[in-house]
C-alpha cells in the first residue's frame, strides 16, 4: 500500500468517531439540573403541542383527564417544593386540578411550577441538600425531595405520552 493512502486512511480512522459522535441533546447527563431543564422542555412541548380539546380527555371514567394530570404534577411540585422551603404561590389553590382546565391556563401553571423548582433547586448548596425535612411522616433530605420531584414529573411525563398517542398527538422531540 502507497504511503500516502495509508496515511489518508489512518486519518479517516482517526477521526471516524468524530464524524458519527454527535453531542447530546441539552440537559441529558447534566446532572440534575440539566434532567430537570430536560423533563421540564419535554413536558412544555407536550402540552403545546395537545389540541385545546384534548386537555378534557380521559381514558377512561374515573381517571384523571389530560389537564388533570398536568395541574397534578404543578401541585405536587409546588408542595414538594414547600416542603425544602419555598412558601406555595397565595393564588394556588386546593381544587386546582379540577377547576383549571384550558390550555393556556394550565400551561401557565405548569411553566410556574416547573421554573420553581429550577430556581429553587439552582439556588441550593450541597449543604443544604443533605438538610433533614419532614414529609408524609418520615424525614427525608431535601436532596431526597428533590429526587422525589423529578421522578415524578418523568412518571406523569410517561402518562401523558400515553394520552397524547391515544390522541393522535405525536410528541414533538420524536419527529426530530
Amino acid at each position: 500500500m502507497n504511503t500516502s493512502l495509508a496515511k489518508a486512511l489512518f486519518l479517516v480512522c482517526l477521526s471516524s468517531p468524530m464524524l458519527f459522535a454527535q453531542a447530546p441533546p441539552e440537559g441529558i447527563w447534566q446532572g440534575y439540573d440539566g434532567e430537570w431543564r430536560h423533563v421540564s422542555r419535554q413536558l412544555i412541548a407536550l402540552a403545546e403541542a395537545t389540541p385545546s380539546d384534548k386537555f378534557a380527555w380521559r381514558p377512561a371514567v374515573g381517571v384523571r383527564s389530560t389537564s388533570e394530570v398536568y395541574m397534578h404534577l404543578t401541585m405536587a411540585n409546588f408542595y414538594l417544593l414547600s416542603v425544602t422551603g419555598p412558601k406555595m404561590p397565595a393564588d394556588l389553590k386546593q381544587d386546582m386540578e379540577k377547576t383549571v382546565t384550558s390550555k393556556a391556563d394550565v400551561i401557565n401553571w405548569l411553566k410556574r411550577s416547573l421554573d420553581a423548582v429550577k430556581e429553587a433547586h439552582l439556588a441550593e448548596n450541597p449543604k443544604d441538600l443533605e438538610r433533614k425535612v419532614r414529609i408524609a411522616d418520615r424525614e427525608a433530605t431535601v436532596d431526597g425531595v428533590y429526587l422525589r420531584i423529578i421522578v415524578h414529573a418523568n412518571e406523569h411525563m410517561g402518562q401523558l405520552i400515553a394520552y397524547a398517542r391515544m390522541t393522535g398527538v405525536v410528541p414533538p422531540w420524536t419527529t426530530k
